[in-house]
């Protein structure tokens, strides 16, 4: 991970290579802040000029690159649009940080200027926060399999400097904060780009385990056996396919024992999806190494708390199996038991990510927690509905689900929320087992999916994201969505658990 740190000094002093500033829109014109135009003015640079010449629109995420002599030393200066002045909040800075981050020249020193002249309703802790945050997330490149990577970012340090009438303390409280959750989100993204060969159950429980036990918390690993003695029948079901055995991860931070909130946090973790015996074409399998983000997801977030030290008590379980259609693959029609005795009958050995989540759940209901939430790349049809950069968002207890979807907003995440409708219940009933797990073809599938999780949850006030779209994409965005894997919901989990701790 690119270092990222925090130092006060004079905006014409700044020890970096690249000077970042942030560029704002006043009457659809760029409109240089103070600290712009102190960094342009000591280069003796008419900063409002260059801009206008160089057509910047100020739009969030465009660059205009300056070179700038300051006495005996030439840097690159980045002024990188938020959008219109009156609009720019902290999201608008996140960004502005990240384009920062990916437009600087590779491995050089980046400073990036906390601005106190846009986004007049963020406090300065939260600028701090969010353009750390925003700053690691543009920074990430996945190089692990690359000979060369002359288009990957390789920033040397990240700095931020807080301009005029910020409060340094504040801004390196934030600071601090933001670094963890960019760490947790780039390590959640590290997991899943690592190619599946290389993050088979057993291996990848192996690597969870250690980094959970460097944050200082506790791991405990239920192997096949375990799992068999335990009742875990969807894990055991859809692992049988492949010649590696399935694994549940369960990590624990106690908090501080003051508090009486207890979130158990589950996570899909397919760490290759070939559909079973229900076999997907060759094409859609290309991502099919993502299908283990909402596991990820859950080891970042619980990384991250365990770092800044929330007051919350949280456990994670993270439902490992690779999906193969192996000879003792299970079949099509066959039934499997689950943790809680509740009996499934697959229709769709691609429908497996739900019998995983059926145990997790399962299980997590009996730590007693106040609260549940799962993450998964569940249904193709959430990415039909919401596309490639909204969550779907699900689940039982209103005020869990009203706070979730105000940390999505605040962490830069969004979820839309869909119902849970009783009547659509009916879509699982099976003729020969408590359930089956698919409803009817190209109806309500998320919806059903959501139901079916429900069933394994007991009265605990629960939450579930789907995340199928957001949480990789082919593309990026050139800014903190990079191509590959995204590390959604690490933000928003840390968020919420923020709210109680």
């Amino acid at each position: 991970m690119t270092p990222i740190e925090s130092a006060v000094s004079a905006i014409e002093d700044i020890d970096a290579q690249v000077i970042a500033c942030v560029v704002a829109a006043v009457d659809d014109a760029p409109h240089a802040g103070r600290d712009a135009d102190r960094l342009a003015g000591a280069a003796g640079v008419d900063l409002a000029a260059v801009l206008e010449a160089l057509h910047s629109t100020a739009d969030v995420g465009d660059v205009t690159r300056v070179p700038l002599r300051l006495g005996d030393r030439t840097v690159l200066g980045l002024f990188v649009g938020v959008g219109p002045r009156d609009e720019a909040g902290a999201d608008a800075l996140r960004r502005a940080a990240a384009v920062a981050a990916r437009n600087a020249t590779k491995d050089a020193t980046l400073a990036i200027v906390v601005p106190g002249d846009v986004a007049g309703d963020v406090d300065d802790a939260e600028r701090g926060r969010v353009m750390a945050e925003g700053a690691g997330l543009g920074a990430y490149a996945y190089t692990e399999h690359r000979t060369k990577s002359a288009d990957a970012p390789s920033l040397e340090r990240i700095t931020l400097v807080p301009g005029e009438d910020v409060d340094a303390e504040a801004v390196a409280r934030g600071v601090a904060r933001g670094r963890a959750v960019a760490d947790g989100a780039n390590t959640a993204r590290d997991l899943v780009n690592t190619p599946p060969a290389f993050k088979r159950p057993p291996e990848l429980a192996a690597r969870i385990v250690g980094l959970a036990e460097s944050a200082g918390m506790t791991a405990r690993v239920f192997d096949e056996d375990a799992l068999r003695e335990g009742g875990f029948g969807g894990l055991i079901g859809v692992g049988r396919g492949s010649s590696v055995q399935p694994r549940l991860v369960e990590l624990a931070y106690a908090g501080d024992g003051v508090g009486d909130d207890h979130v158990v946090l589950v996570g899909k973790g397919i760490t290759f999806d070939s559909g079973g015996l229900s076999l997907k074409p060759s094409e859609a399998m290309v991502t099919m190494k993502s299908d283990m983000s909402g596991a990820a997801a859950v080891a970042g977030a619980m990384l991250v708390v365990a770092r800044l030290e929330l007051g919350v008590r949280v456990t994670g379980l993270l439902a490992l199996a690779e999906n193969m259609p192996g000879g003792d693959a299970t079949r099509v029609s066959d039934v499997l038991t689950h943790r809680n005795g509740t009996t499934v009958e697959v229709l769709n050995t691609d429908a497996e990510g739900r019998l995983v989540l059926a145990d997790a759940l399962a299980y997590g209901q009996e730590l007693e927690p106040t609260a549940m939430i799962d993450l998964a790349t569940l249904t193709g049809a959430q990415v039909v509905a919401l596309g490639g950069r909204i969550a779907g968002l699900m689940g039982t207890d209103d005020q869990l689900l009203s706070t979730l979807a105000d940390a999505g907003t605040a962490a830069g995440e969004s979820l839309w929320r869909l119902p849970l409708p009783s009547e659509y219940r009916e879509h699982l009933r099976s003729e020969v087992a408590d359930l089956k797990n698919i409803g009817k073809a190209r109806e309500a599938q998320t919806i059903v999916a959501g139901l079916f999780l429900k069933e394994f949850t007991g009265e605990v006030p629960w939450a579930h994201l789907d995340i199928a779209g957001p949480a990789f994409d082919d593309a990026g965005d050139g800014g903190i969505i990079p191509k590959g894997a995204t590390g959604f919901g690490v933000r928003t989990l840390v968020r919420y658990l923020e709210t109680l701790g």
